[in-house]
């Protein structure tokens, strides 16, 4: 395809889906160009799995940590708690991020407002630790910033609207909330019927990170196929045709803000 060198900003590998075959996956991604893989859990168990995993792929494989709206229940605050101790006995380790939380109003709105306090705590997390957000956000824009705002200053490391397939609109005022946070991109962008490419002509290149969401969201021409990050130079190449660039300046440019966002002192 081409010779690039990328970051997957977001890929569950710790997910069953790669129970049986993670080690050809490293390789393949490594054979693919990639340089750096992030891996977000969703809760406490998939927390400790992201952590054990990166722990075999030392500096390349990097986990983070957060309870993903979805995972919000009931006992939500007790979740919270483990998952701070666990941060705070990491800190100074391996952990590059919060996430993957913030809100997700499309199957289940009985807990919003627990949504929105687990949200806003993990906020504070970010802000008192100093790690970048990674963020979920689905059905619940005017929710999010509004969680978000009360602390844009304290937010010095930014994050990652992650998974982003909205409107010109929705990615200007993403954009407009702090210009330490990236929009994330991924395989929506190949689907045939996406309105995402007019969007992303509208989204500085100096402003997107590459992800996969993998195993999910596989990009044409993989799609309805297990995702991985090996993936992502399809990704590299619909973008670069949309920017009216060439793949090597949208992985340069991209690895670029990733490395910025996460590695800053790297």
């Amino acid at each position: 395809m081409f010779n690039v060198q990328y970051i997957d900003t977001h890929a569950h590998l710790y997910e069953e889906d790669y129970a049986q075959d993670i080690d050809q996956v490293i390789a393949r991604a490594r054979e693919a160009g990639a340089v750096k893989i992030l891996i977000p859990p969703t809760d406490v168990d998939s927390t400790l799995k992201a952590m054990e995993l990166c722990s075999r792929y030392p500096d390349f494989l990097y986990p983070m940590i957060g309870l993903h709206p979805e995972d919000v229940r009931d006992d939500y605050h007790s979740a919270l708690q483990q998952l701070e101790q666990i941060l705070i006995r990491e800190i100074e380790g391996r952990l590059i991020a919060i996430g993957e939380v913030g809100l997700d109003y499309y199957w289940d709105k009985t807990h919003k407002e627990e949504q929105k306090d687990a949200f806003r705590i993990q906020i504070d997390w970010a802000a008192k630790y100093q790690l970048p957000l990674m963020i979920h956000s689905r059905n619940a824009g005017n929710d999010l910033l509004e969680c978000l705002r009360p602390y844009k200053d304290q937010l010095t490391r930014g994050g990652v609207f992650h998974c982003f397939s909205g409107s010109i609109e929705t990615a200007r005022e993403l954009l407009n909330f702090s210009p330490h946070f990236y929009i994330g991109i991924g395989g929506v962008l190949t689907f045939k019927k996406s309105n995402l490419p007019e969007t992303v002509k509208h989204i500085p290149l100096e402003r997107i990170v590459l992800e996969t969401d993998s195993p999910y969201m596989a990009p044409t021409p993989m799609r309805g196929k297990r995702n991985e990050p090996t993936y992502i130079p399809h990704i590299i190449n619909m973008l670069a045709e949309v920017k009216g660039v060439t793949p090597e300046q949208v992985a340069e440019t991209t690895t670029h803000n990733a490395l910025n966002l996460f590695f800053p002192d790297k």
